[in-house]
């Protein structure tokens, strides 16, 4: 599991003008999406997130939690591990695969609920936000709608924000992705990273603006 860690930090405490700040993990949990699949780790969209994160001055550390092949069932037994430390904040990037392997909807709609409930169990006060992620178009109409739906049935019945399509703008352009016609390329990547930001910055600003100490809680999900 990579960490993003910005230089001089420790993940506890960073240094700044008015003393130490607690410096929040913040962890992606997903796919090879995630993790950057053919691309260096600093070129993976969590890595150029850090960067703006850094660059807006926010006191956080981005944890690349994303691993290849892995389903949202995956993700589900996976997240107590993920998840052994504290965090402020879980963006779940979850369900690309089951997509590809065309899994049943009502399935991923299930797990994604599940997974919700497992992050909250071990880290109450969490902050969360679910990505939307697309089934492939060769799968029909019918199932691609299913699928899309899935994601906002779980962002209603968790209550928490469902964030755009994460490949929004970069699925489908060859320019932007590399020969597999799936994972983005390093064009791509600064695409997606520019996607995720515009919910993720709002987000952050948020979480550091609680009180010390305090939970953030989990943001209104999206109408």
């Amino acid at each position: 599991m990579a960490e993003n860690t910005p230089e001089g930090t420790d993940g506890a405490a960073s240094s700044s003008a008015g003393g130490a700040r607690r410096v929040q993990r913040v962890v992606f949990l997903g796919t090879s999406l995630t993790a950057g699949l053919g691309l260096d780790p600093e070129k993976a969209y969590p890595a150029l997130l850090q960067a703006k994160a850094d660059s807006a001055g926010y006191a956080v550390r981005i944890v690349n939690a994303g691993l290849s092949g892995e389903t949202s069932a995956g993700a589900l037994r996976r997240a107590g591990w993920v998840l052994d430390q504290p965090a402020a904040m879980v963006v779940l990037e979850v369900g690309a695969n089951d997509g590809l392997r065309g899994v049943d909807p009502d399935s991923t709609y299930a797990n994604l609920v599940k997974l919700v409930a497992a992050v909250r169990a071990g880290q109450p006060g969490v902050s969360l936000a679910l990505v939307q992620m697309e089934a492939p178009t060769n799968l029909g109409r019918s199932y691609t709608t299913r699928f899309h739906t899935a994601y906002e049935r779980a962002a209603r019945e968790t209550g928490i924000p469902l964030w755009p399509f994460l490949l929004d703008g970069v699925a489908g352009d060859a320019t932007l992705n590399q020969a597999d016609g799936i994972h983005p390329n390093v064009v791509g990547s600064q695409r997606v990273a520019e996607t995720v930001w515009r919910s993720l910055g709002p987000a952050l600003a948020a979480l550091q603006a609680a009180p010390s100490g305090m939970p953030s809680g989990t943001p209104p999900a999206t109408p």
